[in-house]
């Protein structure tokens, strides 16, 4: 018997499935460039990145941009359509003039207007709420993420909680406008919640020629006054907080989980109220008040004295639940270990918090070298059996590349260390698989011997 072998030829028709399981052809739909507009023609690597789940489109993969009919250009932070180069729409984006991120998608329906956008908002912004509510309830921490950007199907936002007060970025030129802001307002103003504000991240400002914020509160309960400054709990820790200081949106409410961590292998290598701990970068004394509680000595270290005082305040704060002996040093952290290194200093836990060292992909490869440097010098001070927390929060570093650069140090070091866990940020900032930026964080818990 002869079998014929029909051959298929791709038509650039898609098959998708009906209710009943049975593929149903249908032709890709086509948008002519003359009613696009306002659209953006991208090359064919960003288009494929885009099917694959990203969300950017940077400046280079832009081919054309089209304006509205009767209209010169595309408007800063104007929702556009995204084409491919035969004119498949593959969603809608806010477009950025100034930044080399110059699309983020918003939408997987093309043609998407400012109204559509600002309902679909509302409507993610609930999701998200939803999603930490869980977190918020536990009786030990009051503060979390409630809105982390693309990880929440919102580009360009961010909202963090503490205790009783909201604070807002808006990271984009399409989510800097009022409407933006009249959304967050109604919608984060949720019970327990006093006051909403915007604090503006100066960097990214820049990047995005974004206007300075208005100082006024978005929200403000009646009856409450006074500056935005409160108390927040985390992990039973009460914690000053200042939306008019500090870095990012004033705390690193990412690394939640990890000081808890980082104080429980303390316990297990060393047992409770034994052994003398570094933290390293401790900002406002996050690492060092959580291993302050289960370890006999500990010394914080940072290059900002508004930071320490802020630390200092937070020791106050929880003298009760403190009972290690707590210094803190301003110090740069490189030049401190070496001291520290030169004189022999012990240590039986040492954590390396540094800022991130790559704020660009060109930056990478001299942010391992400082990293190797902080774990090499860190592995040498340890006693035998310490442990080491070690955290990278640069997103052009990766899990892999860190890992890496860590063992390198521990094979100059000459010491034998083994990965106890592998950590991330807490789950109030989640990771999106196909958009590995949001894998920023990366804390390694090992044991040195």
């Amino acid at each position: 018997m002869t079998v014929k072998r029909k051959e298929r030829r791709d038509t650039g028709a898609r098959k998708k499935f009906s209710g009943g399981g049975r593929p149903v052809t249908t032709e890709p739909q086509l948008l002519e460039a003359d009613e696009a507009g306002p659209a953006a023609i991208l090359s064919r690597r960003a288009a494929d990145r885009l099917r694959a789940g990203h969300l950017w489109v940077y400046r280079s993969d832009v081919e054309s941009l089209i304006p509205a009919l009767g209209a010169t250009a595309i408007t800063p932070g104007g929702l556009v359509t995204l084409l491919d180069n035969r004119r498949i729409p593959l969603g809608s984006a806010f477009y950025s003039e100034a930044s080399q991120i110059a699309l983020r998608k918003v939408s997987a329906e093309p043609r998407v207007g400012r109204g559509e956008y600002l309902e679909d908002m509302a409507v993610r912004v609930r999701t998200a709420l939803a999603l930490r509510q869980k977190m918020l309830a536990d009786g030990n921490t009051d503060s979390a993420r409630l809105i982390f950007s693309e990880a929440d199907d919102l580009p360009g936002i961010v909202a963090d909680r503490y205790g009783n007060l909201v604070v807002v970025q808006l990271l984009t030129q399409g989510t800097a406008q009022d409407d933006v802001r009249a959304v967050l307002a109604r919608e984060l103003a949720v019970d327990g919640v006093n006051q909403v504000v915007e604090r503006a991240d100066p960097r990214i400002r820049e990047l995005e020629q974004l206007p300075v914020p208005s100082t006024e509160p978005l929200f403000v309960r009646e009856g409450v006054s006074g500056p935005p400054k409160t108390l927040f709990t985390l992990n039973g820790l009460h914690l000053h907080y200042d939306a008019n200081a500090g870095q990012k949106t004033g705390a690193f409410l990412d690394q939640r989980l990890n000081y808890a961590a980082a104080a429980a292998a303390h316990v297990e290598a060393h047992g409770s109220g034994n052994g003398e701990a570094l933290d390293i970068c401790t900002y406002q004394g996050g690492f060092a008040l959580h291993l302050a509680r289960v370890a006999a000595k500990v010394t914080g270290v940072d290059q900002s004295r508004s930071s320490l005082e802020t630390a200092e305040s937070n020791l106050e704060q929880n003298r009760d639940a403190i009972a290690a002996e707590l210094e803190w040093i301003e110090a740069d952290a490189f030049e401190l270990l070496r001291a520290y290194d030169t004189e022999k200093r012990q240590f039986d836990t040492i954590v390396l918090d540094p800022p991130a060292f790559a704020k660009t992909k060109r930056a990478a490869e001299g942010a391992m070298r400082g990293y190797k440097e902080l774990n090499l010098r860190a592995m040498r001070m340890l006693r035998p059996g310490g442990v080491l927390v070690t955290c990278s929060c640069s997103h052009h570093v990766s899990r892999e590349m860190f890992t890496a650069t860590v063992a390198e140090a521990a094979a100059d070091a000459g010491r034998h260390v083994r990965l106890l866990e592998t950590r991330g940020a807490a789950p109030d900032h989640p990771e999106v698989l196909t958009l590995p930026e949001t894998a920023y964080l990366k804390c390694l818990i090992l044991r040195v011997d």
